[in-house]
């Protein structure tokens, strides 16, 4: 035999059903427009804090970069007069190995820190990087040519660090 139960079913009709409250039927709770209000005025406030923040982090390390770029700049430029006494050795003995072989490690070093010469022989007068100080008349060179360098100019990176000291054909 088997167990049967009985179930009782209870017939419903729409007209007894009561209707579910309409959220959008209400009248708007102040207490929850309030808070709402102030979590999107505090959701904003975060947001703008933490942009602020970004951008002042972003700003530090720039300018931490910058400062190390300006001091590294002045160090160099006060370094140039050694190359130009050594250059100036140099040219007065020419053969001289020791000489040689300090203008090598002033060199190298240069290099190894991002300091180049500004080439100017035979180039084009440019004023970003030379400086004439001296015109001369010159029939085998075109006009505004650099003829002679009397002191090298030199490059940190794509910064001037001095300009180029340069005679340049009329």
């Amino acid at each position: 035999m088997k167990d049967e139960k009985e179930v009782a079913v209870e017939s419903v009709s729409v007209a007894d059903a009561q209707p579910a409250p309409d959220i959008n039927t209400e009248t708007p709770n102040p207490e929850i427009e309030k808070l709402t209000a102030q979590l999107a005025d505090m959701n904003d406030k975060y947001l703008r804090m933490a942009a602020e923040l970004e951008n002042t982090r972003r700003r530090a390390a720039l300018d931490a970069e910058s400062r190390a770029r300006n001091r590294a700049m002045s160090v160099a430029a006060k370094i140039l007069p050694v190359m130009d006494a050594v250059d100036a050795a140099l040219k007065h003995a020419p053969d001289d190995e020791g000489i040689k072989s300090m203008a090598r490690a002033l060199e190298s070093s240069f290099a190894q820190i991002g300091i180049t010469r500004i080439e100017s022989i035979g180039e084009q007068l440019n004023p970003m990087f030379h400086n004439a100080i001296q015109v001369i008349d010159c029939a085998d060179k075109q006009s505004n040519t650099i003829v002679e360098e009397m002191q090298t100019g030199y490059m940190f990176g794509d910064t001037v660090l001095r300009t180029a000291m340069v005679v340049v054909a009329k």
